[in-house]
């Protein structure tokens, strides 16, 4: 019997017994992966013009956008609205690739009960995940079928800024590419 016969009648039953325990984890994650990633009601790689309507029904004003002069498929955006129950106003910008919004940030700085509303929806909608410390500043993230939710938050003099990014990576991936196509 050659040592790789032998190594494998010994390991054998232990990567069996790996792949079993390995499997229902799997299967957990699949699972759990089909959610898609959403914040106020706004996907992660929303239109334009799904956001625009969303945001009106938010009660916010139109958002403002501007083109980039450099790639004309770019397009900033900025607005704010308030949600019912909370102070203050939530900031609102975005970058859109041919519109749709690869990148969008919710913005607050306040009182810490906004954070502590934010986490506890992300939290309930996509599961409990470990905070990640940088200096002053914590972070929890999701990630889903190429797309991601951060929150972030950091204690400040006047109270906790927080904020919440949606990143779409196929709408980035996309840009990327064809930036590379056009060099």
């Amino acid at each position: 019997m050659t040592w790789y016969q032998r190594w494998g009648a010994v390991a054998a039953p232990f990567l069996l017994a790996l792949v079993c325990l390995a499997v229902p984890a799997r299967s957990q994650v699949a699972a759990s992966d089909t959610t898609p990633l959403t914040f106020v009601d706004i996907p992660a790689g929303a239109s334009l013009a799904g956001l625009s309507s969303r945001m009106a029904t938010l009660g916010a004003n139109p958002l403002r956008c501007v083109r980039s002069s450099r790639d004309r498929s770019v397009t900033e955006c900025r607005g704010t609205f308030r949600q019912r129950g909370s102070p203050g106003a939530v900031e609102v910008w975005l970058s859109a690739i041919d519109s749709l919004a690869g990148i969008i940030t919710f913005a607050h700085s306040g009182s810490s009960d906004r954070l502590n509303e934010w986490r506890g929806d992300l939290e309930r909608r996509y599961g409990v995940v470990p905070t990640q410390v940088q200096g002053a500043q914590r972070m929890k993230q999701w990630v889903r079928r190429g797309r991601m939710i951060r929150l972030t938050w950091r204690r400040e003099a006047e109270g906790t800024a927080v904020s919440v990014s949606l990143v779409d990576g196929r709408v980035l991936d996309g840009w990327g590419a064809k930036q590379q196509r056009e060099r």
